[in-house]
């Protein structure tokens, strides 16, 4: 155990090894002018001074600090909801295991899992799930107070998803009136604005397709049919009691001494609903420089799919297995762009947790979408029983910033807290992979978190000597301070940056490098004596 003299020590080494710029709060100015579509689909890897935009400096990190120079391949687990490994732009960055060999159906490096070749599938042909607080009122009344908290929070879940049926259905019903009449699927606001009717349900139909792009966006199209897709599959699966995903799966997840379930197809049984992990893929290592889609952030990597959260709750048992899955077959990073609010077998997890800091691993997590303070409500999986001190200092728990710097830089929907909310990164309108050689925007803490992690992959390519803790802090201490009053969730109450992370600031690859450098060549760890 590190004495209290010797953190201070780190954390003054640390400090003297960062560019002065990002150990004090600067006024920065954002850009005022929308980004152009090349900008946005990239805007994380720009820079808060050169470019007004506040990503994370990685375009200028390979320009100025490792153009010429070559790191160490890197294996990073994502555990997600599958992987497209077959995509253009990720096929050669996905990991092997080379102590398998294809298709013989034998478990040839006897880690219990038979022709594990690009990772595993805990979930075999499921797809939908309950939350976890479904599954709670599913097995009973047992006179509990989380029985009691579960079952209040259900019943406003499926009272609020069915108030929200009537606008889903009255968005899609728009949609396909439009589509039928242009004859295809997806459309502009160009092509709405140029249709000539005197059809008033197609006229209700255009000018409620018109708002909906001028609210959303370019991908307007697809978030109607995901969003319709989202409140049913609430209904359906999520919240349903009378729905059990769990069967197909043929495994008791109540037992973590069964292992051996699941199968080896990494993006499940319908590879569209691998579209979340495959998008998290991306953003880490989707290729540079090829002429697809957009940029990965890290180069040297090599993509471990994990598959372990379905459309619903991940079970505990999954995640606890899946991070030892992970650590085992040699991920120096994992992310895990998921979480809930109740685990009823997090100690499987804690367990895995501390298991992966034995053995070095980084794993950067999802602060979660619910705007809220996780200083005070449980978002699991986490670092902290108690929501104030840490048993394992191998965690990063990433909050989301968005394009857009100024008092609406935080995300609206993402949580945060002082104390259990490590860093911020981007989250929002982030492109990358999604299946079947497809690329979109996408949002959440879910992508702010494999921004992180790319960053990570960066740190441990370039100076293997590092170990994860270090990764960690380097991070949270390189990164760029903020010095702003900024909107807070959705009723736009404003709280200082500052106060919202343990470290009060947004992810800096450029700085994180230097520093990294810095320690890693010992300048700074002198003052150990």
């Amino acid at each position: 155990m590190k004495t209290l003299k010797s953190f201070w020590l780190l954390a003054f080494s640390l400090a003297l090894a960062l560019p002065a710029s990002a150990q004090t709060p600067t006024k920065y100015f954002g850009k005022k002018s929308p980004l152009a579509e090349t900008e946005l689909q990239r805007w994380s890897h720009l820079d808060l001074v050169k470019d007004s935009v506040p990503g994370m400096s990685v375009d200028r990190a390979y320009a100025q600090l490792l153009k010429n120079k070559k790191g160490k391949p890197v294996i990073v687990g994502i555990v997600d909801s599958g992987v497209d490994i077959e995509h253009n732009d990720l096929k050669n960055v996905i990991w092997t295991n080379k102590k398998e060999i294809p298709g013989n159906g034998i478990d040839d490096d006897k880690n219990g899992y038979v022709d594990d070749i690009h990772g595993w599938n805990f979930l075999g042909n499921a797809v939908n799930e309950n939350l976890e607080m479904t599954r709670i009122v599913r097995a009973g009344d047992d006179g509990s107070q989380t029985y009691k908290d579960a079952k209040a929070e259900l019943d406003g879940k499926i009272k609020k998803a069915n108030a929200l049926k009537p606008t889903a259905d009255m968005l899609y019903a728009a949609h396909k009136i439009v589509s039928e009449y242009l004859k295809k699927d997806n459309y502009t606001i160009d092509d709405l604005k140029s249709i000539q009717t005197t059809d008033p349900a197609l006229n209700r139909s255009i000018r409620t397709m018109i708002g909906m792009a001028r609210q959303s966006g370019p991908g307007f199209v697809s978030e109607v049919t995901e969003y319709r897709k989202y409140v049913y599959d609430q209904l359906d699966y999520n919240l349903n009691t009378n729905f059990d995903g769990r069967k197909v799966v043929g495994d008791d997840p109540n037992n973590i001494k069964e292992k051996s379930y699941g199968n080896n197809i990494v993006y499940g049984p319908d590879k569209e609903e691998a579209l979340h992990g495959t998008h998290v893929a991306g953003i880490i290592a989707q290729e540079r420089g090829n002429g697809l889609g957009g940029d990965g952030i890290a180069n040297n990597v090599q993509i471990m799919a994990v598959r372990a959260v379905p459309n619903g709750d991940e079970y505990d048992k999954d995640i606890a297995l899946a991070i030892r899955y992970a650590v085992d077959n040699g991920a120096k990073v994992i992310n895990g762009s998921f979480g809930k609010s109740y685990s009823p077998h997090k100690e499987w997890v804690y367990d895995a947790i501390r298991y992966a800091e034995k053995k070095d691993v980084l794993i950067v997590h999802a602060a979660g979408n619910d705007s809220e303070d996780i200083d005070v409500e449980s978002n699991f999986p986490n670092d902290s029983k108690d929501n104030k001190t840490e048993y394992a200092d191998n965690v990063l728990t990433i909050g989301a910033i968005d394009v857009t710097y100024g008092d609406k830089l935080v995300a609206d929907f993402s949580n945060y807290g002082k104390t259990n909310v490590d860093v911020f990164a981007p989250g929002v309108q982030i492109y990358a992979t999604v299946p079947n050689n497809k690329f979109k925007f996408e949002q959440g803490t879910s992508m702010a978190a494999p921004n992180v992690a790319g960053v990570a992959a960066l740190i441990r390519s370039y100076y293997p000597g590092l170990s994860a803790k270090q990764v960690k802090h380097i991070i949270m201490d390189s990164g760029t301070a903020i010095d702003e009053d900024v909107n807070v969730g959705t009723d736009g109450d404003k709280k200082p940056f500052s106060s919202l992370s343990k470290s009060g600031k947004i992810v800096n690859a450029y700085n994180a490098l230097i520093m990294a450098a810095k320690l890693s060549k010992g300048k700074a760890k002198k003052l150990n004596g």
